[in-house]
């Protein structure tokens, strides 16, 4: 059953070129291998209707192969009903269901071999083609049966089970996410290094000086003991070292080592960074490769569409044939399938609405028989599909009617050409005035329409009276791995693919404001939009930051310049399903999962810009309330136990946490973003808390945070000069979880129902 399928539908491809060329001599030839290898196989397997059909679909083409008859105008109809034929006895015999001997289609392939005229050839005056005897023998002389014919043998194949290659495919997606997670850890790993070479660093500065005070030590005492000591000598000559000196020295000896298996292990990172960038490259040709698998050729669906096309004119009676045009383009398998029932509506709607009857086409100066095109091409993240006639185009007073009827548009409503279009997307929506197999029922175009939405996609109609509709849909490439930017909104990460975005640019705060503003970049005008109204939220601000960032977006015709608050970079991603509930919301193209196991939302940003140029603006989502922040506690503490276990205990009551090792480095990092909220330790390294606490309330842009000191230090004094300098509470360690989290909620103003969802 799967090599008839196959070869039916490599038949189907060359039926196609015979169409277009009747005198192809290697078409034939290779119609009547397909058909003598069908024929085989269905003889050995014991189903004879399609063995005897298949023989004498070979028969005919024998004799013109060998160019003993001629093709007519009947013929290739006539191979076509043939091929389908025989594509729907496969598909019943595969399903099981028993079929019938085609006698009546046989009988006509019979007469043809005999000569005599089927189909449009039987009306002419004189039989046009006949069986004619050759002068001399054409061709080698060989039995076609054992001649090898047409270029090559094929390429050989391998069938895998599609669940399988997805599963491939998403261990392949894991595999990167643990090197991204080891690239992560490795990075930890060399900062650490980097801090113990700076600790090494102040270790042998301070047993330097440590040496020149024990040298200083030895020299005073010399100078002490000189009258009753021995002057033939140094004291330093005959090792008069001290305890101390001893001590230093061995100290100095294990600085030496710790600085030797700094550089061991310094060796051996560099060592495990090059294996990772090897072992990186390896995973990216595996999951492209994986990829390539997944990935099929639109022509592949190609027969399929025809035969339904053919069975659309056979049902109307019009003549109908199909334009491609880069049928070779790829898509993903899951794309393609879901998409396989909607092309088949829009083919079938083509024929049953757009085209008109062949004497109506006569009569408006047109080609009898019409024509459908399909085009494939790659736009930056998206597929675009677009399938058009050369019909009459959409009856729009039709569709009025019809949707006053139905009370879908208001008698006295003013709609632009556009609007009324997009009616026959409703549900149950039909123009036709009476149901027949093909129309009527109102069925089609909503299926395809919503469809696309379940894939994130979006659907365009552009028609135009008397010369056609087309229909463009826009459907995400969703690849597992993709390489994409990172940007931020408010607290929020997002991921949108590299592939849709043309660059990055900057814009001034003025310019951003002026009203139908845009941004020029690659001599293409990019309308301004902004990333958080977009999504719902408070716009973007761009805090600490002189100019907006914007990201240029493309996309088929759309330009949109997005304001965010900052671009993070580029790297590359695993894309995982979201589920169909969040997968059918505009502009979310998927998710991933970073190496520290953070789940980052990937945005398709055309369709949210296309949904909010849709939207009326009354119904803009920037009307919406801003949504809750999640507030920020910065724990300092020299400690690094202490940062850890207070961060876990305020993570998991839904905080956002950063951590500072003493009051200099707490300092830095409120440069960048201020908290909400501070845990302060007293005694540190180069600035302590009573420093610290000291400085931040003469700064006013730290001012109003408030404190919660925490440290071993208990007694009232200090108790009450952390009060004096502002301090708002004072607890001792070790602190009891719930006593810390009441003083937290009670400073925030927010209680232990706090969620990340509020």
């Amino acid at each position: 059953m799967e090599e008839a399928r196959d070869l039916l539908d490599h038949s189907d491809g060359l039926l196609a070129k015979l169409r277009d060329a009747p005198e192809g001599r290697d078409t034939v030839i290779g119609l009547q291998r397909d058909l003598h290898t069908i024929k085989g196989g269905a003889r050995m397997a014991g189903v004879m209707a399609v063995g005897e059909l298949g023989h004498a679909m070979e028969s005919l083409l024998e004799l013109v192969a060998e160019q003993k008859l001629e093709l007519g105008r009947g013929d290739i109809p006539l191979l076509e009903r043939g091929f389908d034929r025989l594509h729907g006895m496969v598909t019943r015999v595969g399903a099981r269901r028993a079929i019938g001997m085609p006698e009546g289609l046989i009988a006509e392939f019979a007469a043809r071999v005999r000569g005599e005229t089927v189909g449009a050839d039987a009306g002419a005056d004189k039989p046009k083609f006949e069986l004619k005897p050759l002068s001399a023998p054409i061709g080698t002389g060989m039995d076609l049966e054992d001649e090898e014919v047409g270029v090559r043998a094929p390429q050989e194949q391998v069938r895998i089970r599609a669940d399988l290659l997805d599963r491939l495919v998403n261990y392949a997606g894991e595999v990167a996410i643990y090197r991204a997670r080891l690239e992560q850890q490795l990075g930890a790993f060399r900062a650490a290094m980097f801090e113990m070479e700076q600790t090494n660093a102040r270790l042998r500065d301070q047993l330097r000086r440590l040496d020149a005070e024990t040298e200083a030590q030895i020299i005073a005492r010399f100078q002490r003991e000189q009258d009753v000591a021995d002057p033939t000598f140094d004291p330093l000559e005959l090792d008069r070292f001290s305890t101390l000196q001893q001590l230093s020295r061995g100290l100095a000896e294990s600085a030496a080592d710790m600085a030797s298996l700094q550089g061991t292990l310094d060796d051996l990172t560099r060592q495990y960074e090059t294996l990772l960038l090897q072992q990186s490259r390896v995973s990216s040709d595996l999951q492209e490769g994986l990829m390539r698998t997944r990935m099929v050729p639109f022509d592949a669906l190609v027969p399929r569409l025809r035969r339904v096309l053919r069975q659309a004119a056979t049902d109307t009676g019009k003549a109908v044939q199909l334009r491609l045009d880069n049928a070779q383009g790829e898509l993903d398998r899951n794309v393609l399938e879901r998409m396989t029932a909607p092309l088949e509506h829009m083919l079938r709607n083509a024929v049953a609405h757009g085209l008109e009857s062949p004497a109506a086409r006569k009569q408006a100066k047109k080609d009898e028989e019409g024509t459908v095109r399909i085009a494939v091409r790659r736009e930056g993240s998206e597929v675009v599909l677009e399938v058009g006639d050369d019909g009459a185009g959409l009856d729009r007073a039709a569709i009025r009617r019809r949707a006053e009827e139905r009370g879908l548009v208001r008698a006295d409503a003013v709609l632009a050409d556009s609007d009324l279009d997009m009616l026959i997307m409703e549900p149950g929506f039909s123009t036709a005035g009476e149901v027949s197999r093909l129309a009527g029922r109102g069925v089609g175009m909503d299926v395809v329409a919503s469809e696309v939405r379940q894939l994130g996609g979006t659907l365009d109609i552009h028609s135009k009276a008397g010369e056609g509709t087309t229909f463009t849909l826009r459907l995400p490439q969703t690849l597992a791995v993709t390489q994409a930017v990172f940007v931020r909104i408010g607290e929020t990460s997002f991921a949108v693919p590299i592939a849709s975005v043309r660059g990055v640019g900057r814009i001034s705060r003025e310019d951003l404001a002026k009203p139908d503003a845009s941004y020029r970049y690659g001599g293409e005008d990019y309308a301004l939009h902004d990333l958080g109204t977009l999504l719902g939220q408070a716009p973007a601000r761009a805090e600490g930051q002189v100019q907006m960032p914007l990201l240029l977006i493309r996309s088929g015709d759309l330009r949109a310049a997005v304001s965010i608050d900052h671009v993070i970079g580029n790297r590359e991603i695993v894309v995982k399903p979201v589920g169909p509930q969040v997968a059918s919301i505009p502009g979310i193209f998927g998710a991933t999962i970073m190496g520290d196991g953070r789940v980052v939302v990937i945005l398709d940003v055309a369709p949210l810009v296309r949904r909010s140029a849709a939207l009326p603006r009354e119904a803009e989502p920037a009307s919406q309330p801003e949504l809750r922040r999640v507030p920020l506690v910065m724990v300092v503490d020299d400690s690094i136990t202490m940062r850890k276990v207070t961060g876990r205990v305020l993570e998991r009551h839904n905080y956002e946490v950063m951590t500072a090792k003493d009051g200099i480095d707490a300092l830095e990092r409120m440069d960048e973003r201020v908290p909400d909220l501070m845990l302060l330790d007293i005694e540190m390294p180069r600035m302590d808390g009573y420093e610290l606490a000291t400085q931040m309330r003469s700064d006013p842009r730290l001012r109003g945070v408030p404190i919660i000191m925490i440290t071993s230090r208990t007694g009232e004094k200090h108790r009450q000069r952390a009060l004096e300098i502002g301090v708002q509470r004072y607890l001792g360690k070790p602190y009891q979880e719930p006593e810390l989290m009441r003083n937290v909620f009670e400073l925030l103003g927010t209680g232990p129902e706090y969620s990340h969802e509020q």
